[in-house]
């Protein structure tokens, strides 16, 4: 299950636009802010069923150890301001909900300027969101909304 979301998020990564195949009449409205918080729906169902603000905390609680825990991504956040990344992830996750939130960081672009990110590390990242997104019991629809809005960021992150 976790190699077809990761896949997903390759996917939209390369062509650009997910396409997702819904259970519903349509795929959810894509409207963007700026290249670094789309928005994917136009309702707070998705926000919700990721336990809303709450929820969202508790997911960047649990893969933050993850992220330190894993050679690929660790260098990224042991010597950052944790508290500070999960703090703007939540509310960037939470805009790309739609919910009650504002997002108050920089651009993907700027925040990761200079970082060498490479494609690895940036696959390592997600994949350790999935596992948490797994151990949260968050639906795997919801899994990949959120994926997909967030692969096209790549560009903006890689940057070696």
């Amino acid at each position: 299950m976790m190699k077809y979301a990761l896949m997903l998020a390759v996917a939209t990564a390369t062509v650009g636009t997910p396409q997702l195949a819904w259970a519903d009449d349509a795929a959810p409205m894509a409207t963007s802010r700026d290249s670094t918080v789309p928005v994917i729906t136009d309702d707070m169902a998705l926000f919700e069923s990721f336990g809303g603000r709450a929820g969202l905390v508790k997911i960047m609680d649990d893969v933050m150890p993850r992220w330190l825990a894993n050679a690929k991504t660790r260098p990224f956040f042991e010597n950052a301001d944790q508290t500070r990344i999960k703090a703007q992830l939540v509310e960037q996750f939470c805009v790309i909900m739609k919910g009650p939130c504002e997002y108050s960081g920089r651009s993907m672009a700027d925040a990761h300027r200079g970082m060498n990110v490479s494609e690895a590390s940036f696959y390592a990242l997600v994949e350790e969101l999935q596992r948490t997104l797994n151990a949260m019991d968050v639906q795997f629809r919801a899994q990949n909304r959120l994926i997909a809005a967030l692969a096209p960021m790549h560009r903006d992150i890689i940057d070696k």
